[in-house]
């Protein structure tokens, strides 16, 4: 699938299913599931690689894992993160960057932050690189936002989100992606851009979903010096694994629930 046909699913009406994936074997299982999205985040540095974070994901982590996605599908769209330290300094080292993950097999990349990125959304897109702009709570500003909380409860904070979105669609950016937000702030930005919502923790009304992998499956219980037991998903976690007879079942009834709007549910969502 093409970012063209994606663009015209999501404009027609029809949910977005994503997922994130980082190896052969689970594209091919979610092809097969009907994910609409396979998302290399950078997330494997905390499910794959143990780190309490983000933060110390390489970029030659990501291209490893984009390679081998691509290898395991053959239509499935493939979005993939671009890593910390890898596009906030310059658009040039961004496109460097970005273009390394396309060849790796990537149809468009996601990078985070809002006002700041303009001119590097800008610059990408004009080079026919597609972008996903990641707004709310973005992870690789763990440590500035204090930790992982809801972004856009204030006025201030909700203006501010809602004006990156707009700025981000003018800039050329293809989807935006929005993280623990208030479920009305993602109703309403979504009815307000040009282009497509991925939601994390965001609420029912955006063109679609995304969910990180082992929290579908409710196999991450954190890193391993900590108690497994302490662990407390996210709010907008449900594990589908639960009262499934396989991880291919979980993930179409996934796929199902986001298609036909049951997830998230009000519990699941700000």
């Amino acid at each position: 699938m093409n970012l063209e046909e994606l663009l015209t699913k999501a404009q027609s009406g029809e949910k977005l299913a994503m997922l994130t994936c980082y190896d052969a074997t689970f594209s091919k299982l979610m092809e097969m599931a009907g994910v609409d999205i396979l998302l290399v985040g950078d997330s494997l540095g905390m499910v794959l690689q143990g780190f309490d974070n983000t933060l110390q994901v390489s970029m030659a982590a990501m291209i490893y894992h984009t390679e081998m996605v691509a290898r395991g599908c053959n239509q499935t769209f493939i979005m993939a993160d671009m890593p910390y330290g890898s596009y906030e300094n310059n658009p040039q080292l961004a496109y460097r960057n970005a273009a390394k993950l396309i060849a790796a097999g990537a149809h468009m990349v996601k990078l985070e932050g809002g006002g700041a990125m303009i001119e590097t959304v800008n610059y990408l897109a004009k080079r026919d690189i597609p972008v996903c702009a990641h707004l709310g709570f973005t992870p690789q500003s763990v440590h500035q936002l204090g930790g992982y909380k809801i972004q856009g409860k204030t006025f201030q904070e909700a203006q501010q989100i809602s004006n990156d979105a707009k700025l981000m669609s003018d800039a050329g950016a293809s989807f935006v992606l929005l993280e623990m937000v208030p479920a009305s702030l993602a109703k309403q930005i979504t009815e307000s851009v040009a282009i497509p919502t991925i939601g994390i923790g965001a609420g029912v009304d955006c063109s679609g979903q995304v969910l990180v992998l082992q929290d579908l499956l409710g196999i991450y219980t954190g890193v391993a010096d900590k108690n497994p037991n302490d662990h407390k998903s996210p709010r907008f976690v449900k594990n589908f694994l639960t009262g499934t007879q396989s991880i291919q079942q979980a993930i179409v009834q996934y796929v199902q629930a986001v298609k036909n709007k049951t997830f998230p549910a009000a519990e699941h969502s700000y």
